[in-house]
């Protein structure tokens, strides 16, 4: 399967193989004793954490959780495999923080903005820091597009890598 010409529509799959949970998780941790420095593994059970990591490794390079699990009606003869492609855990929480301090602003400034009014004193100030706060919001907006765009050949990279170690 080429991942460079498949559409990503979503960054999260779902693939069922025909062996046992233990069989694949083995594989995962096989691989992990043979990878280059490129790539970074972390293996907890049925948990796996597999991103880019050394010299390629970038603020926005992707991480790929996969959780293995017993398929449904198999009785243990195979494996339901879930993952997820998300950022890195610093820029989320980052981000995310972003967000929550543009909203508080915004917020803040629009109470001012209607006291302001109700004491028949002059909203413009308040108005112009709510639109500041809606521009630094769509520059957030853009700026995370942009990020998630620049690790799609990553993101790729991940998804072949985690197709060799399957099959």
């Amino acid at each position: 399967m080429e991942t460079e010409n498949t559409i990503n529509l979503r960054l999260r799959f779902y693939k069922d193989i025909d062996e046992k949970v233990d069989i694949v998780r083995q594989k995962f941790i096989d691989y992990k004793s043979q990878i280059s420095s490129d790539y970074i593994m972390k293996i907890r059970r049925n948990h796996i954490q597999f991103t880019i990591g050394g010299v390629k490794e970038r603020y926005w390079s992707p991480y790929l959780t996969i959780e293995l699990e017993e398929k449904e009606g198999s009785n243990g003869q195979a494996t339901h495999v879930r993952g997820l492609f998300g950022p890195a855990q610093t820029m989320w929480t980052f981000f995310i923080f972003m967000h929550f301090m543009i909203a508080g602003i915004f917020i803040v400034f629009m109470m001012f903005a209607i006291s302001d009014y109700m004491l028949k004193k002059s909203v413009i100030s308040d108005f112009m820091v709510m639109g500041l706060m809606i521009f630094c919001w769509i520059f957030l907006y853009i700026l995370g597009r942009q990020t998630r765009e620049n690790g799609y050949g990553q993101m790729n990279e991940l998804e072949q890598e985690f197709l060799k170690i399957i099959q």
